[in-house]
């Protein structure tokens, strides 16, 4: 039986929401002994558990903040990728957005489970005592997802002017970071469409030079020997391409705290480079939720994949024979999920 060739792809900050409350409870089967790991892991550190969070009513205040929610994505990602029939489909690259590129690391055996989730949960907990700047968000795409290219330069211009940075390229979407100050002014200066520009809460300025010393303590806190070759080729956020066969294990280090914590994350690069040079039979979105899910459609249509140009084929495609496969949606998950022996962990 010939397997279906798919990309997976990782999300980041902000996919678990209120609609997502309750997601590792439903679904996890597939990876319980790696989510008893974690949650062990934070009962240690005397934080609350992921399962116990994931029951509670959602509280942004709670879900949100940077030391419970990373973890908690990782976790949702993790049953998820887990839980793919892997005798149906084969995974042929992997990608993520911002935090999803260390979801990347650790499915794609870069970093052992244990190492990963001790970056993970490292990496969202160094700004709970005071955050860094900040993140707002904005669209700049007409109804049918075409690129508005006049608004697009004027966002960019005025992101200019106050010294702020694009922090990420996510399709029809441009996720600025920046300081607070420079923030409040882009918030009252760019037009308005629908609820955008708005600011992502308890983000910090990802992707952006404010988070140099973030690095620097990264660097100093994780070994370079810490990270192996992938198993899967990976693709990060300038959409370079990391194969099992000639990835420099230092470069990866070097990339993954340094280069991609202080500069923009190109997720629109990143898919674009594995939907061209892996030619997929179907593109995979892990949970929690479907929050990527218009950005990855975007992508699609500017181009033209499949003969998709506009919001309305993509729709049309998606109802008929989706291409995108959205795990955090429970019907399209039944096309590709199966429960079965959970992986064993390395040490």
């Amino acid at each position: 039986m010939n397997r279906e060739r798919i990309v997976i792809i990782c999300p980041g900050r902000g996919s678990y929401t209120r609609e997502t409350q309750g997601y590792l409870k439903k679904y996890i089967q597939s990876s319980s002994s790696e989510i008893k790991y974690m949650d062990n892991e934070r009962n240690n550190a005397g934080l609350p558990t992921l399962t116990e969070i994931d029951s509670q009513k959602f509280k942004a205040s709670v879900h949100m903040k940077g030391e419970h929610a990373s973890t908690l994505i990782y976790a949702c990602s993790l049953i998820d990728y887990y839980s793919i029939d892997q005798s149906k489909y084969k995974i042929v690259a992997i990608l993520g957005n911002s935090m999803g590129w260390y979801s990347t690391l650790a499915f794609s055996k870069s970093l052992h489970f244990q190492k990963a989730y001790g970056l993970i949960d490292t990496m969202g907990s160094m700004m709970k005592n005071k955050i860094i700047g900040g993140q707002i968000i904005y669209s700049i795409t007409d109804d049918d997802w075409n690129i508005n290219k006049g608004i697009m330069e004027q966002c960019l211009k005025e992101v200019e002017k106050v010294g702020a940075q694009i922090s990420i390229y996510l399709g029809g979407y441009i996720v600025i970071g920046g300081e607070q100050e420079a923030l409040n002014t882009l918030l009252k200066r760019l037009p308005k469409k629908d609820n955008y520009p708005f600011q992502l809460p308890y983000h910090a300025a990802f992707h952006t030079p404010l988070l140099q010393s973030i690095s620097k303590e990264a660097k100093r806190i994780f070994p370079k020997d810490m990270f192996l070759k992938p198993q899967i080729p990976i693709i990060d956020g300038r959409g370079y391409i990391w194969s099992p066969w000639s990835t420099n294990e230092i470069d990866l280090w070097n990339y993954t705290l340094g280069n991609q914590v202080c500069n923009s994350y190109d997720f629109t690069q990143s898919l674009t480079v594995s939907i061209k040079e892996f030619s997929p039979d179907k593109i995979v979105l892990l949970g929690p939720g479907n929050t990527l899910g218009g950005a990855i459609g975007q992508i699609i249509c500017q181009l033209k994949w499949k003969n998709i140009s506009s919001k309305k084929d993509f729709i049309a495609i998606q109802k008929d024979n989706p291409f995108l496969i959205s795990m955090g949606i429970p019907d399209q998950r039944e096309i590709i999920s199966q429960f079965y022996e959970n992986p064993i962990i390395s040490s």
